[in-house]
């Protein structure tokens, strides 16, 4: 994995409790890795049948290197993936695709991308009733309010995050 200033993977223990939530969506389904990094989530997603995987990061390397492991793990051949470099906020702003079924949002920590993100998701309908959103962020940082037909489903904290699983109705 890529050593890059501010790269935070998703522990394992937590990626479990995710994987476990979405059990009942990942299958088929198309993602979005916001913030992806090294991409653990998408990787994970595509390794558990979802169908397609578009890659956000705005560091150079990290998208390098999400290109080469997927061309590695010949992620192509089974489902699709993309990798888009840049600023995350651009890309859900200019980009145009059809609504995401799961799309996981874990932003640096200290940058203030929560409800720019989440904004944007609803705003540019990068999500549809049905889309489940996942969102990781520090504990010390109060969630922002959701839109009204958005509805957290699942919640869990630690000492240095929390993070949910959202059902947008």
């Amino acid at each position: 994995m890529l050593d890059a200033e501010g790269l935070r993977p998703t522990t394992d223990r937590n990626k479990e409790t995710l994987f476990n939530w979405l059990m009942p969506y990942v299958n088929g389904a198309r993602c979005l890795d916001v913030f992806a990094g090294s991409g653990g989530l998408g990787l994970e997603a595509l390794s558990r049948y979802a169908s397609h995987c578009d890659f956000i990061e705005l560091d150079k390397h990290a998208a390098a290197q999400l290109e080469s492991n997927l061309a590695l793990l010949k992620a192509n051949e089974v489902a699709s993936a993309s990798v888009h470099q840049g600023d995350a906020l651009s890309i859900l702003n200019s980009t145009s695709a059809a609504p995401y079924d799961i799309v996981f949002v874990d932003p640096p920590f200290a940058k203030d991308l929560v409800l720019p993100s989440l904004t944007s998701l609803e705003k540019n309908n990068r999500v549809q009733s049905g889309s489940v959103v996942y969102l990781e962020h520090e504990s010390s940082l109060t969630t922002p309010a959701l839109p009204d037909n958005w509805q957290i489903i699942k919640e869990k904290q630690t000492s240095a995050l929390r993070y949910m699983l959202i059902e947008v109705l």
